[in-house]
């Protein structure tokens, strides 16, 4: 187990009818607020009258900035960086998924930077201060609403690469579970694959296989993320599923499923941001696709110890090939694609694919080959 410093400041207000309490918490940072939004579904399961309502109750004024993408693009963010600034907004409060927080936290810091935004994501400039951000919920998946980075995708460059700093932890996230009430399926399997993949790449990936804490946190987590989207499956409606799956998602990207583990990469997440970037398809499809083939790469490299544990501890599998096949069945099972024809993508573009992964591989500073690469997508055919 290897040392580890863990610091959180998020304060996570959690449970039914909490959505109000985010006005409160907002006050205490301005008066005025961009409101960051996605496509409009916030309207029509009322969290956006509710957001209105208690920030507005709490003397703050709202200055909207919808439209945000399932992959968060760059030329939106600038938008929102420019309404930010000119509008002076003090703060900013973001309702939705990841993907809303994700690109609400780009535009926090480059409301208070003077050069382009894209220079956090690109490596040339660092964030050291952003607008105090919060968040609501709707959709468990990325953690982002317990952590400090994002993803954005440069859609000119094809090139989908992460930022993040201390200044991007919220100050506040409502978790409200019945928000996820109407969520449609697709959207939740997507949750579950992102959340899954958050604790699985410190877990494959460390070179320090000796933590019985962390690794008795990841099978848990990944336990109750299964159990709680196949409840969900056969009832929409269970509330105390959709609470496991919300919290769970959180604690998988807020730190702790990775403390202790040593020399860890988030290769999965390298190849997958390609796939989004090129495809513009879902964060949690790529995911599904590039997980059992990274697998079979793990075993043959690293050898069977890893995927017997987890699959002994998670599936009740009894050898690395079954837990692959495990994890396949459950991803076939939410619907979520496994293999790239299943998502429209022809092989053909695997060299393509790869050549543009290897970009954030490096800048990762992953120790990954982009024949390596190729040949964990060919596994995905």
């Amino acid at each position: 187990m290897q040392n580890f410093n863990f610091q959180n400041p998020v304060k996570i207000i959690f449970g039914k009818g909490t959505i109000g309490k985010i006005g409160p918490e907002a006050a205490k940072a301005g008066k005025k607020a961009l409101l960051v939004y996605g496509g409009g579904s916030i309207k029509k399961n009322g969290v956006y009258e509710a957001v209105i309502k208690t920030l507005t109750e709490n003397g703050i004024a709202v200055v909207e900035h919808a439209g945000v993408k399932p992959n968060p693009a760059l030329g939106h963010v600038r938008e929102g960086v420019k309404k930010a600034k000119a509008e002076k907004c003090g703060f900013i409060v973001a309702a939705g998924g990841g993907s809303v927080i994700d690109e609400s936290k780009a535009i926090a810091a480059g409301a208070l930077y003077a050069g382009d935004v894209w220079d956090f994501f690109s490596g040339k400039a660092q964030v050291r201060e952003a607008l105090p951000l919060f968040t609501v919920l709707t959709l468990p998946a990325t953690g982002s609403e317990m952590n400090s980075g994002c993803v954005v995708t440069n859609e000119d460059t094809k090139q989908k690469y992460s930022a993040g700093g201390a200044a991007l932890f919220p100050r506040a996230s409502v978790l409200d579970p019945e928000t996820t009430m109407s969520l449609p399926a697709a959207q939740v399997a997507n949750g579950a694959v992102d959340a899954i993949a958050h604790i699985i790449e410190g877990y494959f990936t460390t070179t320090d296989a000796d933590n019985a804490v962390t690794d008795e946190l990841v099978h848990g987590l990944a336990r109750s993320v299964i159990a709680s989207t196949e409840r969900i499956m056969k009832d929409p409606a269970d509330y105390n599923a959709r609470a496991a799956m919300m919290w769970s998602a959180t604690l998988a990207l807020n730190g702790l499923a990775s403390c202790g583990y040593g020399g860890g990469s988030f290769i999965n997440h390298a190849i997958e941001h390609s796939l989004s970037a090129i495809y513009d398809i879902a964060h949690g499809a790529g995911l599904a696709i590039v997980m059992p083939a990274w697998f079979k790469h793990h075993l043959r490299t690293a050898g069977p110890a890893r995927l017997e544990k987890f699959g002994r501890c998670v599936f009740g599998a009894g050898s690395a090939g079954e837990t692959i096949a495990a994890f396949e069945a459950f991803f076939k099972k939410t619907g979520a694609p496994v293999r790239l024809a299943e998502a429209g993508i022809p092989a053909a573009d695997i060299p393509a694919i790869a050549g543009n992964a290897m970009g954030l591989i490096r800048a990762w500073g992953i120790k990954y080959t982009q024949p390596e690469v190729e040949k964990i997508l060919a596994d995905a055919v």
